[in-house]
């Protein structure tokens, strides 16, 4: 087993000694995504240079399946954040959004080497094992060991030590420690089981109340039931995590939804469960790599085979248990990362992506088309190296080695973005002062007016993919959830028939909503004529162009 570990460790520090060009593709309409309906602009549909880092050399990258931030580190140990930055997320101090990648000068006296990204929160590992985490903390998913703070603005020390490594789910995190008998610890929202401690923390609001909340865990606490094993890797979905110990078996834990945990059944898992599929023969090797989406997992299992499991297309069957991906047979895949529906390996020299992309997440180019149901090549990366990829709710993230490709980087389009005040950082959501009725204004009223529809849309959703009991706070986070709505027909059908008895109580939410005038409180179902009046002062109704 020592062997095993030592061999994942040094797989891990040739990883991480190169650094290279990143490259991003995607949106750019940071403070939309997820939100509003209809292609937005400013969408990078090829792979393209960011100016503030070109020539940096960037050697991890990190963007949840449910956040709309992007975190890049340096091999300086240096870390950037840009993006959405509603709640604080970047680390800057403010919840300006940022359109350039800029560097977190609060943690220029640590070495960065590891990070994650939840929905709105973010947490970042150090070279001397130290974690620090910044952002959303309602459920406590920072891990400082309160929640009395909901957001915190700047990085605060997480209650872990000898941090390896970590990972962030929408609203949890997990991180690997190497401490025995605790190499993963969890904390945040513990919802579905997702945080593995074999409980959701849930209780009723009052004696008299039907109205369920859960309990954070906002100290970070080692899963008793892996006490005994080393775990090596683990990748957080939206609601659900999936983790690898040092003997090559997998386990996945938390929502069980379209079969993402890959046990053959949709029931939630409380506590880590071994997927039966690798085993013995097909355990996973120690350079193997896996990946967590938003409704789906993957992992390279014996001879590289790439396997996935949960929902990989957005019609036809889920994958109830981990199946062969057969056109990337043959493949030596070196990394992988999961978006909303999208996702990206780097393979020899050659980048691949797939999925359900709604931004030019797949860097197809103008010319190429938006989504593919199978895997296929990114044509203008083609021969570059990739040293690691990163999947966010609606972009992408590659870091090419600069050896060996001549020119060909400088062909690409370099994005300038919009420096930090110069307008769109505060975002519409939060800053309803009187701006001048310019398009983009226009454009903000009639984002906020599809958003509010969308949040009553997602009133009927099955659990999963509404963050649980918080009320306030879900107007910005309906991010990873909306998609499955978009992308989903069908199923969005089946959970509003039955969405009622599946959305475990949360009648008393809507409630609480008319108070705050940011969306519909009538689940959907024929909006209520306050609701109207407010979409019509301004926002334009659902549905109908604004002139």
């Amino acid at each position: 087993m020592a062997a095993a570990v030592e061999a994942v460790k040094k797989v891990e520090e040739g990883k991480t000694e190169k650094g290279g060009e990143l490259l991003l593709c995607g949106s750019t309409c940071w403070d939309s995504i997820g939100r509003r309906k209809g292609t937005l602009e400013g969408n990078l549909v090829s792979p393209t240079r960011l100016r503030p880092l070109v020539g940096v050399d960037i050697r991890f990258v990190a963007a949840g399946c449910a956040s709309c931030h992007c975190v890049a580190l340096d091999v300086d140990g240096r870390c950037y954040t840009w993006g959405r930055n509603e709640r604080g997320q970047l680390g800057h101090g403010d919840t300006l959004q940022r359109d350039r990648p800029t560097f977190v000068s609060e943690l220029s006296k640590y070495k960065i080497i590891k990070a994650g990204s939840g929905r709105s929160h973010t947490v970042v590992v150090s070279e001397d094992g130290q974690s620090l985490a910044f952002g959303w903390n309602k459920h406590g998913q920072l891990g400082s060991g309160s929640v009395k703070n909901e957001v915190e603005l700047s990085p605060v020390r997480c209650l872990v030590s000898e941090v390896k490594t970590v990972a962030c789910g929408a609203e949890f995190t997990a991180w690997l420690s190497s401490v025995e008998g605790a190499s993963i610890l969890t904390a945040g929202l513990p919802q579905y089981g997702q945080l593995g401690h074999g409980t959701d923390n849930e209780y009723n609001t009052k004696d008299s109340s039907v109205r369920l909340a859960y309990e954070p865990q906002s100290r970070p606490r080692a899963i008793a039931s892996l006490s005994g094993e080393t775990i090596v890797k683990v990748a957080c979905g939206t609601n659900h995590t999936v983790a690898v110990d040092s003997n090559g078996y997998v386990y996945t834990w938390g929502f069980g939804g379209y079969g993402r945990l890959g046990h053959r059944e949709q029931k939630d898992e409380w506590v880590p469960r071994r997927v039966d599929v690798f085993q013995r023969q097909n355990v996973l090797p120690p350079d193997a790599v896996i990946s967590a989406g938003s409704v789906n997992s993957s992992c390279t299992a014996g001879g590289g085979q790439l396997y996935m499991w949960g929902k990989i297309k957005v019609t036809g069957d889920d994958w109830m248990y981990p199946k062969p991906l057969m056109d990337l047979s043959g493949w030596h895949l070196k990394c992988i990362d999961s978006g909303n529906m999208h996702h990206f390996v780097g393979a020899d020299s050659s980048c691949i992506s797939w999925g359900h992309a709604q931004y030019g997440e797949l860097g197809y180019g103008p010319n190429g088309q938006k989504s593919s149901a199978v895997p296929k090549k990114v044509d203008i990366l083609e021969g570059m190296h990739v040293i690691t990829v990163a999947c966010g709710f609606g972009n992408s993230m590659v870091v090419v080695d600069r050896t060996n490709v001549g020119d060909r980087l400088d062909q690409l389009d370099i994005y300038d973005g919009k420096a930090s005040g110069e307008g769109s950082e505060e975002p519409e959501s939060l800053n309803p002062a009187p701006k001048k009725t310019t398009k983009k204004a226009a454009a903000a009223a009639a984002a906020a007016a599809a958003k509010a529809s969308e949040n009553s849309k997602k009133r009927k959703k099955s659990k999963e993919e509404s963050s649980g009991s918080e009320s306030e706070e879900d107007y910005e986070d309906n991010d990873s959830d909306d998609s499955e709505v978009e992308v989903n027909g069908k199923a969005e059908k089946k959970k509003q028939r039955g969405g009622k008895a599946s959305s475990r109580g949360r009648g008393g939410k809507g409630a609480k909503k008319p108070a705050t005038g940011k969306k519909d409180s009538g689940g959907g179902r024929g909006r209520s004529l306050a609701v109207e009046k407010t979409a019509s002062q301004g926002k334009g109704k659902r549905g109908r162009p604004r002139k």
